[in-house]
Order: C-alpha cells, then sequence, then structure tokens
C-alpha cells in the first residue's frame, strides 16, 4: 500500500533512510547538549557532528545478528567512526540514553514533518472548496433527507458546509500535532537516572520540541492515538463528500461528475461508462486510517513502564495514516477542483416534483393565516401525496382548494413557491462561514 500510493515528499518521512536519518539528529543533539553541560568532551560531540553516519542498508545486516534496531544502528554508527579515524569519540553516543530516548524523540520529528504538509494539503483543499462554493452559491439544487427531496439549497451552500467542517479539521490537527510535538531523553524508566532534565530540555529545544513533562520509558501514546484519530477525521470529512459526488453523480441524478480524461475508460464491458472510480478510492481508503484509530488506542495501555507491542503497530498505522492521509487530501483536491457540475440538471430535478418540495411553506402560511397545525398539515398532505402519486401540479392543486382559497390570496400562494424565498439567507450564511 505505501509504495502504491505514496507521494514522493510525504513517503520519503517514512522511508527507512529518514528514519535513521532522525535518529541520528537526536543522537547528535544529544551529544551536543551534553558536551554544553560538560558531561561530553567537546571534541567527541564535534567529531560525531562531523563523522557519524549510517546507512539503512548496513543497519539491515547488523540487525539479522544482534535482532535489535537500535542496537544494530548505534554499531552502525560506531563503524562510521571507526572507518574516519575518530573510533574514541563513538564511546561517547548514545551516551546515558535508551533506545526508546532515540524512538519515540525521532518519532515526533517525523510526525512534525508529515503533520506540515498535511496541513498545508488540507489549507489549499479548503481553498478550492472555498473558491468553488462561491462559484456555485446560488446553483439551486433540492436538498435531500433519507435521499428524498426535502427543500431547496444551492450548490454553492453545499461547499461552504464541507470547508467549515475541513476548517474545523485543521483545527483539530494542529492541536493534535502540537500535543505530539514531545520529545523525552529521560532514560529506561523516566526519571532521568543518567541525564537530567536541564539536559533534556537543550536537547528537545535544539530539535524543535517540547519535553514531556513526564514519561516513562516511551511518551505516552493518548498523544498519538489523538494525533491518528485528527487523521481519522479528517479523512472521514473527504469520505463524505466523495460520497456526496459518488450520489450525484447517479445516472438518475447526474448533478455533478467526477473529471474523466480524454481516453478514460469506464468499463470493459459497457463504453458508456463513467465511474466516479477516484470517489470509491476516497471513500475506501478512508476506512483503513478510521481503523488505525483502534490500533492506536490499543497502544495507550503498556505494562507497566513500558513493553513493545505498540511498536510494531505504530511500524504500520502511523506511516500508513500519515501517507493515506496526504493522498486522500490531494485526491480530493483534484475531484473539487475539477468536478463537473450541472446546474440546470439541478434545477430540473427540483422542478420535477412540480411543487411538492414547498409543502413545508404552504403549511407554515396557512397556520399564519389562522389555520389550526393539524388541519392544516392534513390538507397539504392530502394534496401532495395526491400528486406524489399521479405526478400532478402541486401548486395548482393548492390554488384550486377552496379551503386554501379562504386564507391564502393567490399571491400569498405564489410567494409560498418561491425558491428565493427558501434562500433568502444564503448570503448572510456566506457571510458567517467566511468571516475570516
Amino acid at each position: 500500500m505505501i509504495a502504491r500510493y505514496t507521494r514522493p515528499v510525504m513517503g520519503g518521512i517514512w522511508s527507512e533512510d529518514n528514519k535513521y536519518r532522525q535518529w541520528l539528529e537526536v543522537e547528535l543533539a544529544a551529544s551536543e547538549a551534553l558536551a554544553e553541560a560538560g558531561v561530553v568532551p567537546l571534541d567527541a560531540a564535534q567529531a560525531l557532528r562531523q563523522h557519524a553516519s549510517v546507512s539503512a542498508a548496513r543497519i539491515a545486516e547488523i540487525e539479522k545478528v544482534t535482532r535489535h534496531d537500535v542496537i544494530a544502528f548505534t554499531t552502525a554508527a560506531a563503524e562510521s567512526m571507526q572507518a574516519a579515524g575518530v573510533g574514541e569519540a563513538s564511546r561517547w553516543f548514545h551516551y546515558g540514553m535508551t533506545s526508546n530516548d532515540v524512538v519515540d524523540t525521532a518519532q515526533a520529528l517525523q510526525i512534525k514533518q508529515s503533520a506540515e504538509l498535511i496541513r498545508q494539503q488540507a489549507v489549499d483543499l479548503a481553498e478550492i472548496l472555498k473558491q468553488r462554493a462561491w462559484e456555485f452559491k446560488d446553483a439551486v439544487q433540492i436538498g435531500r433527507t433519507h435521499g428524498i427531496h426535502a427543500e431547496p439549497i444551492t450548490f454553492g451552500w453545499k461547499l461552504a458546509l464541507y470547508y467549515d467542517e475541513i476548517r474545523r479539521n485543521i483545527e483539530r490537527l494542529d492541536l493534535a500535532a502540537a500535543q505530539i510535538r514531545y520529545g523525552k531523553i529521560s532514560g529506561a524508566v523516566g526519571v532521568f537516572a543518567h541525564i537530567g532534565p536541564d539536559a533534556e530540555a537543550r536537547i528537545c529545544e535544539k530539535l524543535g520540541l517540547l519535553p514531556a513533562p513526564i514519561a516513562s520509558q516511551v511518551i505516552s501514546r493518548d498523544r498519538h492515538a489523538a494525533f491518528i484519530s485528527a487523521l481519522a477525521l479528517l479523512c472521514a470529512a473527504l469520505e463524505k463528500i466523495a460520497l456526496e459526488v459518488r450520489h450525484l453523480q447517479r445516472t438518475e441524478v447526474r448533478e455533478v461528475e467526477e473529471p474523466f480524461a480524454t481516453g478514460q475508460k469506464g468499463s470493459s464491458a459497457m463504453p458508456h461508462k463513467k465511474n466516479p472510480i477516484v470517489c470509491e478510492q476516497i471513500c475506501g481508503l478512508a476506512r483503513v486510517v478510521r481503523s488505525n484509530v483502534q490500533a492506536a488506542f490499543e497502544d495507550i495501555a503498556l505494562w507497566h513502564e513500558r513493553d513493545i507491542s505498540h511498536s510494531s503497530v505504530e511500524r504500520v498505522i502511523m506511516a500508513d495514516s500519515c501517507i493515506l492521509t496526504d493522498y486522500l487530501l490531494d485526491k480530493t483536491s483534484w475531484l473539487v477542483k475539477g468536478m463537473r457540475v450541472h446546474p440546470d440538471r439541478m434545477r430540473r430535478n427540483l422542478e420535477s416534483t412540480r411543487g411538492l418540495v414547498f409543502s413545508g411553506q404552504v403549511l407554515l402560511d396557512l397556520a399564519a393565516a389562522g389555520v389550526l397545525r393539524e388541519d392544516a398539515y392534513r390538507i397539504v398532505q392530502s394534496h401532495a401525496m395526491h400528486c406524489w402519486e399521479t405526478g400532478g401540479d402541486f401548486q395548482a392543486a393548492i390554488a384550486a382548494d377552496p379551503l386554501v382559497a379562504e386564507k391564502l390570496t393567490s399571491t400569498q400562494i405564489a410567494e409560498a413557491f418561491s425558491v428565493e424565498r427558501q434562500l433568502g439567507h444564503i448570503d448572510t450564511i456566506f457571510r458567517r462561514v467566511f468571516a475570516t
């Protein structure tokens, strides 16, 4: 999955090479901070910065023997120092640290890099939604509840609703990213047995992180679960958009269509087909990100001060969730930017029930004119159901009813069937949504 759906930048963040680069950066920041504190010789820290290097391939070779990735990593780094003729300095590499001082802190750097890319993608999508919302602000469309025609909306209003949801998802992403932007260098059980809190704070500062106020050998996994949850919520919003386009592209609706390129084929057997395949991919892959939330929650409870039951899980869910979210944002932006919108078809669909969608307004107008609500409902529903079954003109049926004519003038009846009246507050809604 990762290889197939990875955009180069996001895929690079979760590559083995970048993971080990971040591990190395944590180690070097630690040696420099400890040198500043007088614990590590300054020349040793400088030699480490200048000569220490690792490669994913060499670490993999060593790990076949050690069966421990961090030891394989430190061994590879020591080999690079020996090769550079400064092997003596390698004794200060990983000094006073435990595996997860490196792994958790470096993972925070990878998540930080990923969150920045995902956030920018989400901001770009919000801007596209905003542009298209204004483009179709006055494109009248029928609103549907339970899949059935309800009352008029505009297609721009629908897109404004999606914009508002994406904006909230950006806020949730920012909060979750901030809560996971923490490192820890507090040792095997988190009590700073070998490196003190001040040094930890300095190391984290060098890395652009904050020190976790308290940690066991690992940073508490509620932070990670919150981040995966934020990604899942964001992807659920993307699925919501894609699912709506799928519904609106159905043959009998055909109000919106996913982009269809010249030369593209929809079916091996039916040449007429234009299928919303990208929308279906978005809906399907959003499920994968949501499923990762359960695994992230299971990682919160660990034995005592640490076990590694979470580690194997995170090697899958963290990379996959970030990569898939990035991919789905890219595809949803493509979808919204390029989708074909058919306002004329929207209008025809709204008018296809010959006025039935204004039954609620007729009910209210009769009640306001003095008819008991139960009586008004009975009158309106009677005509509505008859017109529904026969395909009759609901407005004409209402106008011809003598009980209605006693209470409403022809002008008032016409106003009850006015789309403009129904949509009189669209501008206000847009001002509220796009106020900032």
